[in-house]
């Protein structure tokens, strides 16, 4: 009976250092939120400020209600019998939630923190010319259905694409461990065709000869704030998707014991992939533009991050430093295309979050360890084998799955996001008048401006007042 107490209080004990582990991770992809707003906000113009911070809270409190009410269902459902591997079928609500043997209250917490990342990722694409209202449903459909549909494929144990079903795809299943697909492609993708169907804003190219015209971002200031906030998130993106860290391997396995290992070099991937690709973006466009750029570094330093979110736990650090090496001359290209196809982007998200996410795909597929596999997503197990990376002798089963993840999202996002934008911008309720464009969204939606040295139209008449007084 001794025994019995001493093992249900082990037990105890485990699952509550799990639960708070994980909860402290919730609470750090959260504080991505507060980056994205800043990010966001010191990427526009001045006169859209309040409106693209807005956005921001919207994000949190519809994917909040959304997320609880189908997002986790669609995304975590499972039946007892007869599972759907492309969506889920209970949960609805949380009913049943918390239980023993799937899901509680802190892992809903923490998925709807990444629920909120990817709404907040296609904000940046559609900033500065968007109506309110379109926003609202945008951000709804996605985080209640189009990305939970993605997330039970991938992170669901019976989705199609899961590395943990009982038949993986092609014997492997895709590995993106914190989602440079399930999250950033989703979010990258819809941006893309909200944008391409909005089209550029008022501006960006010159009418007639089509000529690229500069837009600066109003307040670098806030967007370093962001991205260090953004950073700092990240170590509860990536790390905090162990979901728990008293998990021990067989001794053999591993010399190092269990998750707290894989915890701690999947901080370490995470760091060197970011700090890689913002200082060889910094460099590669002190080439190409002939001056230092602070919003250069920033992308560049956000675009390693996301690469690397896919393989964090499965690669050595030496390949993390190579993914951030790849992934600055990802973004580099594709803004350097976007800008020659007349394609406007406020955040750059779509080449950011889409372009640097489908290179992470692909990275983990060329570059994951077995060794690492089986620790992750075997528990260490002794005598197990997985397909791994193709350029460490792995074969081409990962690699497979990983193209079939990307080409997976890419299909779906399009195919349901696409109709979306394209209904409110022919009912005419996407895009906002002309005159309201250039007044700005801030005083033509939202009643005024963010700073105070714009002039205020109740301050125009207090001058009238004073001139003829004086």
């Amino acid at each position: 009976m001794a025994v019995s107490i001493s093992h249900s209080w082990e037990t105890t004990v485990a699952d509550s250092i799990n639960s708070i582990y994980l909860i402290f991770s919730a609470y750090l992809v959260f504080v991505m939120q507060i980056g994205f707003a800043m990010l966001c906000a010191g990427s526009v113009r001045a006169k859209s400020t309040l409106n693209i911070m807005l956005t921001n809270v919207a994000d949190a409190v519809i994917g909040a209600i959304s997320y609880y009410l189908f997002g986790f269902a669609f995304a975590f459902g499972t039946a007892v019998t007869h599972s759907n591997p492309f969506i889920g079928t209970t949960f609805f609500a949380l009913k049943d939630i918390p239980n023993e043997s799937s899901y509680g209250y802190p892992y809903f917490l923490y998925q709807w923190a990444f629920a909120i990342a990817a709404a907040g990722i296609a904000s940046g694409s559609i900033a500065e010319r968007t109506q309110f209202g379109a926003y609202l449903i945008f951000s709804t459909f996605l985080t209640g259905f189009v990305y939970p549909v993605v997330v039970h494929w991938v992170w669901s144990s019976v989705g199609w694409l899961s590395p943990n079903s009982s038949t993986p795809l092609f014997g492997s299943g895709a590995i993106d461990f914190a989602g440079s697909g399930v999250v950033h492609l989703v979010g990258g993708v819809a941006g893309l065709w909200g944008s391409l169907i909005e089209g550029p804003r008022l501006g960006r190219f010159d009418a007639l000869s089509g000529k690229p015209l500069p837009i600066k971002g109003h307040n670098p200031t806030l967007v370093v704030l962001g991205t260090f906030l953004l950073w700092f998130g990240w170590f509860g993106f990536n790390p905090g998707s162990f979901t728990k860290i008293l998990v021990s391997y067989p001794d053999d396995a591993h010399e190092d014991g269990g998750n707290w290992t894989g915890v701690g070099r999947t901080a370490v991937t995470t760091m060197l992939a970011g700090s890689t690709s913002s200082l060889v973006t910094l460099f590669g466009r002190r080439m190409l533009v002939g001056h230092w750029d602070v919003m250069d570094s920033c992308n560049g330093l956000l675009g390693g991050l996301v690469s690397i979110t896919s393989g964090c736990s499965v690669v050595e650090p030496w390949a993390a430093i190579f993914c951030g090496f790849c992934s600055a001359w990802v973004l580099i290209g594709l803004n350097t295309l976007a800008v020659k196809l007349g394609y406007d982007d406020p955040l750059e998200a779509a080449q950011l979050h889409g372009g640097c996410g489908a290179w992470g795909l692909i990275f983990t597929g060329l570059f994951a360890k077995e060794e690492l596999l089986i620790q992750v997503y075997d528990s260490g197990k002794i005598g197990v084998t997985r397909p791994f990376g193709l350029l460490m002798g792995g074969g081409w089963g990962l690699i497979g799955a990983q193209l079939a993840e990307l080409m997976a999202i890419v299909m779906w996002v399009s195919i349901t996001i696409a109709p979306l934008f394209y209904f409110l911008h022919t009912m005419q309720l996407l895009r906002i008048p002309v005159d309201e464009e250039l007044a700005g969204l801030d005083i033509s939606c939202h009643g005024g401006y963010a700073y105070i040295n714009h002039v205020q139209p109740e301050d125009n008449h207090n001058l009238e007042a004073r001139a003829l007084a004086l």
